[in-house]
């Protein structure tokens, strides 16, 4: 086995779940990152925990043969809801035999199966949870990369010091906690202003999500005003969606386009009311990812690039004298910053065309 799999597995139980004896774990994983399901299972192990291995993640053939079988209409399923509940420590393992496994299967069907599950998804938030992925050939053919080069470039995005990644961010989240007001501009097509006044800003090292490599927050849900393109693609239900366009008018979305696969947008949309609000603000910061690879995990953490959510806000990132937004989606999309672009808080810019004044090279 590859030495770098035992370390990442090391990672997220010391670092990602801080693992202890006796807890209950599920590992959900595609039998393809079963290298990194076994070295998982040496560490519960040798921790004195109870593995159980599911392999529920979105995009497998088991997925695809339900959904595409099934009548449209859900309910949650009380059995796996039972599991997550007696779960201490919820695993997820990114990685696929085939990317877009799940492109022929309905937006509404997907839709209606996501909104199903979504007691489960709120009771695996509530464990000590990590989501992270493993380098399958499948997932570095999306990304255009051979199956070596891939493994090279997730695994030195995830296997890294934590703790110098958490300093460096630290400073952003430090010019965002005590804010009111963030502006996003990037060229003549992007120009969005939103409060997050009183919304706590999370620093995102390697925890939730491995990697990590960001820091976030939820805007105020009734403050979003302007224009964003999203210029960097997305896969969404096994579907790339480009050049997604949102105008927001009072934190609600009130026009949208997309170059390609723009229904597909529209169902996202159209999920639920909190689905036609922004849910996140993150900025990525690990300069470890350094290129797009079509995969959200990574590369809205990329340097150089801002991200906005639809749907659901996390709680943590919603203040006591705050509305969070509730959605059964959480639809992340990207905005390239590295040119003509700025980031302004309480009208101050504090960072330009990627670079923060924190940095060396920064311009005010």
């Amino acid at each position: 086995m590859d030495p770098r799999i035992r370390e990442h597995a090391r990672i997220i139980a010391d670092h990602s779940v801080d693992l202890q004896a006796g807890d209950n774990v599920v590992i959900d994983a595609h039998p393809v990152a079963e290298d990194l399901v076994a070295a998982l299972h040496e560490v519960v192990g040798d921790v004195g925990a109870n593995p159980v291995t599911t392999s529920q993640r979105t995009g497998t053939r088991n997925t695809r043969a339900y959904l595409r079988a099934s009548d449209g209409e859900f309910e949650t399923p009380e059995h796996e809801l039972a599991l997550i509940e007696n779960t201490d420590v919820y695993i997820a393992i990114r990685a696929t035999d085939n990317a877009t496994q799940t492109s022929d299967v309905s937006p509404e069907v997907s839709s209606a199966h996501r909104q199903a599950h979504s007691p489960i998804l709120e009771e695996r938030l509530s464990t000590r949870w990590c989501l992270t992925q493993f380098p399958a050939p499948a997932n570095a053919q999306l990304a255009e990369m051979s199956t070596e080069g891939y493994e090279n470039f997730v695994w030195d995005a995830v296997n890294k010091d934590w703790d110098e990644q958490y300093e460096l961010q630290e400073n952003m989240v430090e010019i965002l906690d005590p804010a009111d007001e963030v502006r996003i501009v990037s060229g003549d097509t992007t120009d969005v202003t939103m409060s997050v006044d009183g919304n706590p800003t999370i620093n995102d090292h390697g925890e939730h999500n491995l990697p990590g490599g960001e820091v976030f927050t939820a805007p105020v849900a009734d403050s979003v005003d302007g224009e964003v393109l999203f210029d960097m693609p997305l896969y969404h239900q096994g579907r790339e969606i480009t050049d997604v366009f949102l105008e927001f008018d009072g934190g609600e979305v009130v026009s949208h386009s997309a170059a390609k696969n723009e229904e597909l947008l529209t169902e996202v949309l159209n999920t639920d009311d909190g689905a036609r609000r922004l849910g996140e603000l993150g900025i990525g910061m690990n300069r470890d990812i350094d290129q797009f690879t079509y995969n959200m995990l990574f590369d809205e953490k990329m340097g150089d690039t801002v991200h906005m959510a639809v749907g659901r806000a996390y709680d943590d990132t919603v203040g006591e004298d705050n509305e969070g937004n509730d959605s059964a989606v959480h639809v992340d999309m990207i905005v390239d910053m590295s040119e003509d672009s700025r980031i302004e808080v309480d009208g101050e810019v504090v960072q330009r065309n990627g670079t923060f004044r924190f940095e060396d090279g920064f311009e005010s």
